[in-house]
């Protein structure tokens, strides 16, 4: 699924009006009916709903989602929220339809003290502001959101929560924005509903279909793109009956120190969980045992230091490197894994420990070799490109980070992001908090280096292994519950994952 900047999806908005030769209050209608039919399916008719109509075409999406409310049955009063007196001509049609058809109560909102009285099973939707704002909430409509924000009422935001940016929300008041519990956004999500600092303001968002022209939004150029299930399955490859270990890879992992061994073997299961052919462990001594009962389907190449890695041998005879899960910070250490970096000629992922090196040492940046695959979390990712002041400037570091050092910055987060050397940025659809736990990088990493042994080039590599890693997650989640999961129970799950992929292609 394409994710569009605001203006963007304005403009498709109107090339959908001129393609199907329409009118606009059309498109609204139809938008309306999305809203109506969403709502109808999850809230019965003993729930007042109380619209907070603006004087925008969002708000004329809520005169006409009222029309439809009264016409079946439903309780709705419609509090026309007047940050402005100017409304638009679609908002007139729907507000005169309203009138005319519908004995639905309209109450002017130009005083805080109007506002409404609620009480148990109200719902308030909210359609104040669209997704067009540009400054901060002021006035009677910064004074109604707060009121709502104060309000034990469930809220639902057609399109984008009042008051929030649809990208960029560095100049904007938090206290102005509504915290919805659901947003409704048209047919596609905002960019600000991915970023970790305002995705809490949209609350459960859904996409609704309102038929936008398909050929303006394959023609409409943008980098941002949201992770379907159609995309991932059809990166799979599917295995022929003559298929033989060395078809899938032979993968070199270098991982662990002493007492972080765990590391190793986490990445080393899910490795051979996802597929790859052969796997060779490069380990310091103190792990061969650990390493041999705990994955004895793994090959291990011992370090000639006893507590941690100082010599990674001959390392492009692989088909391709993960590196960095529980390395540490031995000087001897940090030397190898340098030396490895600048001479490897081999596909590479690049976790944890080893982008701590790089934070440290951030001349050899521009030594990664092409397309190497880094997975940091939010700090890791400071450490190597600097810290930024929200999601969306965090987005754009991303973003040139990729492009100027060549690599797939894989930003692990609630959305994680896979930024390509292309300028290209992926967002992931899979995945829940229970995922937030000691080893899952530890285990994405080995799925990816899985995948890249496998001959999946490194940008699909990094897709295809964050969306399965998150989906593991998530079957690991509905069994055993999010407190419950752990970076193991994701490995059991990856198994689940590929047979869920594999039912999802039937």
């Amino acid at each position: 699924m394409k994710i569009f900047i605001t203006s963007q999806i304005k403009e498709i908005d109107s090339l959908t009006i001129t393609e199907e030769k329409i009118q606009s209050s059309d498109l609204m209608e139809r938008a309306s009916g999305q809203l109506f039919k969403w709502i109808s399916g999850r809230f019965d008719r003993s729930y007042r709903f109380i619209i907070l109509a603006g004087p925008g075409n969002n708000g004329g999406d809520s005169l006409a989602l009222a029309r439809m409310l009264s016409s079946n049955r439903y309780n709705a009063e419609v509090f026309f929220v007047m940050v402005s007196d100017k409304t638009s001509p679609d908002w007139k049609h729907n507000y005169e339809r309203l009138k005319k058809e519908t004995s639905v109560p309209f109450i002017t909102l130009d005083s805080i003290e109007k506002f409404p009285v609620t009480g148990n099973g109200d719902v308030f939707i909210d359609a104040i502001f669209g997704s067009g704002l540009t400054r901060p909430a002021e006035g009677i409509g910064a004074d109604v959101i707060r009121k709502v924000n104060q309000s034990d009422c469930t809220v639902i935001s057609v399109d984008i929560p009042s008051g929030l940016f649809g990208e960029d929300n560095s100049t904007n008041n938090p206290g102005t924005i509504i915290n919805a519990g659901y947003t409704l956004s048209f047919q596609f999500p905002k960019l600000s509903f991915l970023f970790p600092d305002t995705a809490m303001y949209a609350g459960e968002w859904h996409i609704l279909p309102i038929g936008l022209s398909s050929n303006a939004i394959m023609n409409t150029p943008t980098p941002f793109e949201y992770l379907e299930e159609s995309k991932m399955i059809s990166l799979l490859k599917k295995r022929s009956k003559f298929d033989h270990k060395g078809i899938f890879g032979h993968g070199l992992l270098v991982a662990g120190s002493y007492g972080k061994m765990g590391a190793a073997v986490l990445g080393a299961r899910a490795a051979m969980r996802t597929g790859i052919g052969l796997l060779t462990c490069h380990i310091p001594g103190c792990g061969y045992e650990i390493m041999q009962i705990s994955v004895p389907e793994a090959m291990t190449r011992v370090d000639n230091n006893p507590t941690c890695i100082t010599d990674m041998g001959d390392y492009n005879i692989f088909d391709s490197i993960g590196a960095g899960p529980g390395l540490g910070f031995d000087p001897a250490t940090c030397k190898a894994f340098l030396e490895l970096v600048k001479k490897s000629k081999k596909p590479m992922v690049i976790d944890a420990d080893g982008i701590n090196i790089l934070g440290i040492e951030k001349e050899n940046l521009p030594g990664l070799p092409a397309n190497t695959v880094i997975t940091p979390h939010v700090r890791e990712f400071e450490r190597i490109a600097g810290k930024s002041d929200n999601g969306f400037h965090r987005l754009r570091m991303q973003i040139d980070f990729a492009v100027e050092q060549n690599c797939i910055v894989v930003l692990k987060g609630a959305y994680t992001s896979i930024a390509t050397p292309e300028g290209k940025v992926f967002f992931n659809s899979t995945g829940n908090p229970g995922m937030a736990t000691a080893g899952s990088g530890d285990v994405l990493t080995g799925m990816i280096l899985a995948l890249l042994s496998r001959g999946y080039q490194p940008a699909d590599a990094a897709v295809l292994g964050v969306w399965l890693h998150g989906l593991a997650g998530d079957l690991a989640a509905a069994e055993r519950g999010q407190e419950s999961v752990t970076a193991s129970g994701i490995i059991d799950y990856i198994s689940r994952a590929f047979v869920k992929s594999e039912e999802m292609n039937q």
